[in-house]
C-alpha cells in the first residue's frame, strides 16, 4: 500500500488578520499534484479540515471542491477523520453515502474500531473525541481523560487486527515527547496533552494530525504531517509538505515539500532599510512579513507606511527598548493554555487559588466552549 498522509489544513484559517483561501486553494491544488505524480493508492487526512466548527461559505465551497477533485475527478480513495478544531457533526453530514465513492470520513469513536481494509492494509481511523464519549462507550465511570481512554481504545482496535494485513492507524492528539508550534490549540481540557507513544506500537504506521511541525514527533513507526502551510510566525523555518508512505515490509517515509503561494518571512533592518527600493525590489513584497526593526525613535504612521510596500506585513517588533518587554509579556500569555489563563485571572480577581469545585466549573465551562467552536477560535 502506498498513501500520501498529510492533515491540519484548517481550511478558514487567518494568519494575523490576513484571509488564507486563496493560499490554501493553492497548496490543497498542490497536494493533489503529488498524489498523482506519486501515484498513491489513497489519501489520508488526519483531522482539522476546518479550522473552526462553524466554517465559512467560502471554506466549506474550497473544501468541497477539494474532495470532488481528489475522490470523484481523480478516483483517490479517502480516509479522512475530525479533528478538534472540526465540528464532527458538522463534517459528517453524508458520510454514509461517502464511502461509496471511498471516501471514508470516520468522526466518532464507535467508528474506530471497524477498520477500513485496502489492498493489504487495515486502517483505523480514531477521530479526536472527548473523555465523555469514551466513558460512555466503554460504561466506565473511571474515565477521566484520554490518557485513561486511550489504552482500552487500542486494545479494542486490536482485537480486529488480522495478522495476514498492515495495521495503520490515523489519529488526531498530542503524543508525549512531541513539540508545539504557536498555532496549534493549547488545550488540556479532554485530554489533547500526553498519549504515551508505547501506545503505538502495534502498528505499522500512525499517520498524526494536531501538530503543525512534521518533526514534533520522530517515532520509528509514527509521524504528524504538519500542517500544509505557515499557520504562525513560530513555524517560519519549518518545512511544509506530506508524507509518503509505504507498507511494504519495511515502512518507507518519504518526505516531499510543497511550495507555497506566499512565504512567511522574517526580516531585519531600520525603517530606511525597507523602504529603500534597492532593497524591495530584490524581495516578493507580497510574501508575509515580520519585520525586527532596528530603529529606536518614534516613527509617526510606521505601519501605513511600511504596508505601502509590503501589503502583507504581519508585525513590526522593536529589537530595542520598552516594546520588547511587551512583546514576552505577550508571548508568555500566548503560552499559557485556557485553563491556566482562567485560573490566574481568578486568582488575581478573588485574591486566592479557586478550589476543587471551582476548578471542575471552569473545565466544564471550558468543554461545553470546544464544543461550540469557542477554543479553536481562540487559537
Amino acid at each position: 500500500m502506498r498513501f500520501l498522509h498529510t492533515a491540519d489544513w484548517h481550511i478558514g484559517k487567518k494568519l494575523h488578520g490576513y484571509d488564507l483561501l486563496e493560499d490554501q486553494a493553492f497548496i490543497l491544488k498542490q497536494i493533489l499534484t503529488v498524489a498523482k505524480a506519486e501515484k498513491v493508492d489513497a489519501i489520508v487526512i488526519a483531522g482539522d479540515l476546518y479550522d473552526r466548527s462553524v466554517p465559512s461559505e467560502d471554506g466549506v465551497r474550497l473544501l468541497n471542491q477539494t474532495i470532488a477533485a481528489m475522490n470523484l475527478t481523480e478516483g483517490i480513495p479517502l480516509l479522512a477523520i475530525s479533528g478538534n478544531h472540526d465540528s464532527a457533526t458538522r463534517l459528517a453530514t453524508g458520510a454514509p453515502w461517502f464511502a461509496h465513492s471511498n471516501f471514508h470520513l470516520h468522526t466518532r469513536l464507535d467508528q474506530a474500531f471497524t477498520p477500513v481494509i485496502m489492498q493489504d492494509t487495515a486502517f483505523f481511523l480514531l477521530p479526536y473525541f472527548e473523555p465523555v464519549d469514551a466513558r460512555i462507550y466503554f460504561d466506565n465511570p473511571d474515565i477521566r481523560t484520554i490518557h485513561d481512554a486511550m489504552p482500552l481504545v487500542i486494545d479494542k482496535m486490536k482485537e480486529n487486527f488480522d495478522s495476514q494485513l498492515k495495521q495503520v492507524l490515523i489519529s488526531h492528539f498530542f503524543v508525549s515527547g512531541s513539540s508545539r508550534s504557536d498555532s496549534e490549540t493549547k488545550v488540556e481540557v479532554g485530554g489533547l496533552d500526553g498519549i504515551n507513544g508505547s501506545l503505538l506500537e502495534d502498528f505499522d504506521y500512525v499517520a498524526l494530525g494536531h501538530l503543525h511541525n512534521k518533526n514534533a514527533l520522530n517515532l520509528a513507526n509514527a509521524r504528524y504531517s504538519g500542517s500544509p502551510l505557515k499557520y504562525s510566525l513560530s513555524e517560519k523555518e519549518q518545512k511544509k509538505g506530506v508524507w509518503i508512505v509505504e507498507t511494504e515490509e519495511k515502512l518507507n517515509l518519504q518526505f516531499i515539500e510543497l511550495t507555497p503561494l506566499r512565504e512567511l518571512q522574517e526580516l531585519q533592518g531600520t525603517f530606511a532599510h525597507f523602504l529603500d527600493p534597492e532593497i524591495y525590489q530584490q524581495l516578493n513584497r507580497e510574501n508575509y512579513y515580520s519585520l525586527l526593526l532596528e530603529d529606536r525613535s518614534i516613527i509617526p504612521n510606521m505601519m501605513n507606511q511600511l504596508r505601502k510596500v509590503y501589503p502583507r506585513v504581519l508585525q513590526v517588533e522593536r529589537l530595542y527598548g520598552r516594546e520588547n518587554s511587551q512583546q514576552l509579556s505577550v508571548k508568555k500569555l500566548k503560552e499559557q493554555t485556557p485553563i491556566e489563563l482562567t485560573e490566574e485571572f481568578f486568582t488575581t480577581i478573588v485574591q486566592s487559588a479557586p478550589t476543587s469545585r471551582q476548578q471542575k466549573w471552569i473545565e466544564q465551562t471550558l468543554h461545553q466552549l470546544m464544543k461550540k467552536g469557542g477554543a479553536a477560535d481562540a487559537s
